[in-house]
């Protein structure tokens, strides 16, 4: 995603201004969750005059509704991991962990029909 780096004579890389920008975008990408791909598409349209900014703003848009969806997943098993933690810690903390009641509850089927976020 970068061009080669110049060398100082004595051997370390040296970077201009125009790499240090994409660098730059390039961390902030990757900051904001978006993959290499992704960041390859971004960093193209972010050099062509003949490409439409909604190329951009789709790209964007699919990534903001993946995090959305990421989420809303996120939110559903927060109060589920909680309770075992809470359980944890009333049944059984510092027992033998082969006893502790998140393993017995992960092995019920009920347990395994909520766990696939889909």
């Amino acid at each position: 995603m970068l061009p080669r780096a110049n060398r100082t004579g004595s051997g370390p890389r040296s970077y201009d201004q125009d790499d240090l920008g994409r660098l730059t975008f390039i961390k902030q990408c990757r900051d904001l969750g978006f993959g290499i791909n992704q960041v390859r598409v971004l960093l193209d349209l972010s050099i062509s005059p003949d490409r439409d900014c909604a190329e951009t703003r789709d790209i964007a848009q699919k990534h903001l509704d993946d995090v959305r969806q990421k989420l809303a997943e996120l939110t559903a098993l927060e109060p589920r991991l909680e309770n075992f933690v809470t359980r944890c810690n009333v049944a059984c903390a510092s027992g033998p962990g082969q006893d502790c009641v998140i393993f017995k509850e992960l092995a019920e089927p009920a347990a395994v029909c909520c766990l696939s976020p889909r």
